[in-house]
């Protein structure tokens, strides 16, 4: 690998990793503000997002971490999105941590849930929206594996599972079926 390449990847590695470590020690309204000015990114949130989905999507971290590829519902256009999955009792979940207005979710609802998930290859997915009453221990494991989401979602990682069913009306949960690789 030309050096070059190594560096600037290492560099965008470097960017990424401060960008989750952020939602750890700074204050959940102050990185809502900073990043995600009225619910949705800004152009920095942007940038680190698409060089997370492209990091996520080439497989070098954990499994949980993919890219979701959906069909854009006006344009047709393939867009990406980096995700983490959480896994309860044996099944996988996405979890949109900017709730209802995420262009994803508004995407996968278009396609009829037909999806890809990237993570060192290609998945083709079908992702189910699950009940509202059924989202709140997903939340929960959520939380547990994307740091990153937890100054979106206003419940403390440590509290009871019905802390999580009061928010759940508000962030839309997909049940990923498809096979695993």
């Amino acid at each position: 690998m030309d050096p070059l390449i190594g560096s600037l990847i290492a560099i965008v590695a470097l960017i990424v990793a401060v960008f989750f470590t952020a939602s750890l020690w700074m204050p959940r309204a102050w990185y809502r503000a900073m990043l995600y000015p009225g619910g949705r990114p800004n152009a920095l949130a942007g940038f680190l997002n698409s060089a997370s989905a492209r990091i996520f999507a080439a497989g070098i971290l954990p499994n949980s971490m993919v890219t979701l590829e959906t069909a854009g519902r006006r344009s047709g256009r393939v867009y990406s999105a980096p995700v983490v999955m959480a896994e309860v009792a044996g099944e996988r979940y996405l979890v949109s941590m900017l709730g209802e207005s995420a262009n994803w979710v508004q995407n996968v609802r278009a396609a009829g849930g037909v999806a890809t998930l990237r993570h060192g290859g290609a998945e083709q997915v079908r992702l189910d929206e699950v009940p509202v009453s059924e989202r709140a221990p997903i939340l929960k494991a959520f939380l547990r594996a994307a740091p990153g989401a937890r100054p979106h979602i206003d419940v403390d990682l440590n509290a009871d599972v019905s802390e999580f069913a009061k928010v759940a009306p508000l962030y839309p949960v997909f049940r990923v079926t498809g096979r695993r690789r």
